[in-house]
């Protein structure tokens, strides 16, 4: 008798972001997509790091992470995303523009 088909244990995967180790649990199956997401995310946030502002690292993650849902909802077409509705999608586009503005070196005259 075969014993019953059980799902693969999940892995430790440690993850660098912005210099620093992260150990996440995942799947198996999901390994390389963790990995290219942590990827992604270490590009966006050193990204805004140079920007020129002195942010902490706090910071700068929820301001990647207010572009990263921007540039979802953009792609699913004008806040179609299940589950969030146009005023959000709004909100989440306006605050974007405003961490974008706030990012922008200042200009002197």
């Amino acid at each position: 008798m075969s014993s019953p088909l059980k799902p693969a244990d999940p892995l430790s995967v440690t993850v660098r972001i912005m210099g620093k180790e992260y150990t996440v649990v995942c799947p198996q199956e999901e390994h390389e997509a963790l990995v290219r997401s942590a990827d992604y995310l270490n590009d966006r946030m050193t990204s805004i790091r140079r920007r020129g502002k002195a942010l902490g690292t706090e910071k700068i993650a929820v301001m990647a992470a207010l572009n990263i849902a921007r540039e979802l909802l953009e792609s699913h077409g004008d806040g179609s995303t299940p589950g969030v509705g146009p005023e959000a999608a709004q909100r989440l586009r306006q605050m974007s523009l405003e961490i974008d503005s706030a990012l922008q070196p200042e200009t002197r005259n």
